[in-house]
């Protein structure tokens, strides 16, 4: 299959913004990990409390816990479990951050169709994040 040079440059465009996105998710995902094992930063739910809680269904595990729900979890970025929470949350956001890294190009190339698909693809996305959308629980 041909590609035009345009498409060809959407790719790699694409398929920059991937791979760095990715390595640096890994990179955060590791640190964050480290620093829970390690223990230099307390964690929400200490890890040895955490064999007493596996079983548990989700609703009870938070009613045990007291864990957050939704994006209550932002202010409580200090503890090193939900720093590895977010460090997942940064990897979710890599697919979106590389589509709305094409909008400039798609844009500038008048290519309306493919402008049109990856905006709804961003809006999808975002929309999925906020939880605008989630069924009450």
């Amino acid at each position: 299959m041909d590609l035009t040079r345009n498409e060809r440059e959407l790719r790699e465009l694409y398929a920059r913004w991937l791979d760095r996105a990715t390595k640096a998710g890994f990179a955060v995902s590791l640190a964050a990990f480290l620093v829970y094992v390690s223990g230099l930063v307390a964690a929400f739910v200490p890890p040895a409390d955490l064999p007493r809680y596996w079983a548990l269904p989700v609703d009870r595990f938070i009613a045990a816990t007291g864990a957050p729900q939704q994006w209550a979890w932002l202010p409580l970025l200090g503890y090193s479990d939900v720093l590895n929470l977010a460090a997942v949350a940064l990897l979710a956001l890599v697919t979106p951050a590389c589509y709305a890294r094409l909008l400039p190009t798609l844009l500038r190339q008048r290519d309306w169709l493919q402008l049109a698909l990856a905006c709804a693809q961003v809006l999808v996305l975002a929309t999925a994040a906020s939880g605008l959308l989630a069924g009450a629980g």
